[in-house]
């Protein structure tokens, strides 16, 4: 880890990511080192300069590389290293926009399709960084993401991943909301329509009132009454996102416990110069061990000291 990084007096500290702008960058000196590490797969020199610098100057990095040298740095990746560390190293190049398409068509990809990194990514992003998503995975894959989303979904699962890709904020009475909701889970199966309605179209202070208020009306809390009340993807899906109105932090938290590489790369990469900070908190309440001594027991090798600088310290 680059000790120049904890001198710097121009990072703005009160951030809640990890991983911030390198104050003294050198993107020249910065792409030759990284050539000649490509030639010798000195994977330490890599990870060293590119977890040290945020995506804005891995970028400008990238962009030197090929001027320098005439080649793309993804490619000298990809040539020079294998596994996780490389993904880890390609999924730090791709700007955050790319990055989180690149993740929805990888939820897609293949026989099955995995509905919690499509929920954790849709229930996690506002609807202004949705529509950039979406036009970024149209330029990226010449498809259309909600087309795409509804080919891989159904029912009222996927009226709920179309309502959370068009999100929207519409102004709605707390009262009448708890009375929507309380009304749509009487009968003998629940009316999963007002909670997709109600619960994609407000805002999060607003949505926090209507849950608690549910709560205190029904005596349960949100995640039990949906656990009852609802089955298969649309239970799933409604509970994520009513954690995610919660407290994100925490969902976000219990997703890293799973300790799967792509969820545990895919959640610190997305958040690391945002809130991995307030992650790595709810994590060390919920787990009562901090997430970067929890990344030493899982992880080894080069692949543990790029995730390591990612997180950036103990708790």
């Amino acid at each position: 880890m680059d000790t120049d990084y904890f001198k710097s007096h121009e990072m703005c500290w009160g951030t809640l990511g990890t991983v911030r702008p390198f104050s003294n960058f050198h993107p020249d000196r910065d792409a030759v080192e990284i050539q000649a590490a490509l030639e010798k797969k000195d994977a330490v020199t890599l990870v060293r300069i590119l977890t040290n610098r945020n995506n804005t100057q891995r970028q400008v990095i990238a962009k030197t590389f090929e001027e320098i040298t005439q080649k793309d740095l993804a490619a000298g990746l990809k040539k020079a290293l294998s596994g996780d560390l490389e993904t880890l190293l390609l999924d730090l190049l791709m700007p955050p926009l790319q990055y989180d398409a690149h993740r929805l068509q990888q939820a897609m990809a293949g026989l099955g399709t995995d509905e919690e990194t499509l929920l954790e990514i849709l229930c996690t992003r506002s609807g202004k960084q949705l529509q950039d998503i979406s036009a970024t995975y149209k330029h990226l894959y010449k498809k259309d993401l909600e087309k795409e989303l509804k080919g891989e979904t159904s029912g009222d699962f996927a009226k709920l991943v179309g309502a959370l890709l068009n999100k929207e904020n519409v102004a709605g009475v707390v009262q009448r909301d708890i009375e929507s909701l309380s009304v749509s889970l009487n009968g003998k199966k629940a009316d999963a329509g007002p909670w997709i309605d109600i619960l994609t179209s407000r805002d999060s202070d607003h949505l926090n009132k209507v849950l608690m208020g549910l709560e205190m009306e029904s005596g349960q809390m949100v995640d039990q009454i949906l656990e009852k009340k609802f089955t298969g993807d649309i239970r799933l899906g409604l509970k994520v996102l009513a954690q995610c109105i919660q407290n994100p932090d925490v969902y976000l938290a219990k997703r890293l416990t799973a300790t799967k590489t792509p969820i545990v790369q895919g959640i610190m990469v997305s958040h690391c110069e945002e809130d991995l900070l307030c992650i790595r908190a709810a994590y060390l309440k919920l787990t009562g061990t901090s997430l970067y001594t929890a990344l030493q027991k899982q992880f080894k090798g080069d692949h543990l000291q790029a995730l390591l600088a990612i997180c950036r310290s103990e708790d």
